[in-house]
């Protein structure tokens, strides 16, 4: 038997743009702490992305995080000896932070020399459907694709 669920937490909206999902991505970019710094660097992460491509910053984010979440994912399921990929859909708690994390990530591993430029760079990507964040969720969706003969197992 599991104990009782954790008290989900409730995020205070960003001061700039008033989202929450910008508030949960800049904690996503914080490292040890650091989060005067990782609001700096999505700020001028933002700033970029309204001198490159024109359009407001916010859209494009929120479009850049809908191409990123993904809608089903693969879990190992055990049945009588065996493991299976069992397909399962996302909850949509776990494809945000899916997402935030991918695109966090995978903006990391880019060459550009700040990370204000990685991350901005990421999402303008990942808003065309492009970039390695983008790859990664259909890397993810072609898996579940795969294993769709498993879906039976689906507990």
């Amino acid at each position: 038997m599991r104990r009782r669920k954790a008290p989900e937490r409730t995020v205070l909206p960003d001061p700039k743009y008033k989202s929450e999902l910008v508030s949960k991505f800049i904690n996503g970019l914080t490292l040890k702490g650091k989060k005067s710094k990782s609001e700096t660097i999505f700020y001028s992460a933002m700033d970029l992305i309204e001198t490159k491509m024109k359009q407001d910053p916010l859209t494009v984010f929120k479009k850049a995080m809908d191409n990123v979440a993904p809608i089903l994912e693969v879990r190992s399921r055990r049945v009588g000896g065996a493991t299976y990929q069992v397909p399962v859909e996302v909850r949509d708690k776990r494809r945000r932070s899916l997402a935030i994390r991918w695109l966090v990530s995978f903006s990391n591993q880019r060459s550009e020399n700040t990370m204000a430029e990685r991350l901005a760079n990421e999402i303008m990507a990942a808003f065309k459907n492009e970039g390695a964040s983008v790859k990664k969720k259909e890397d993810t969706h072609r898996m579940a694709e795969a294993n769709k003969a498993f879906a039976h197992f689906r507990w």
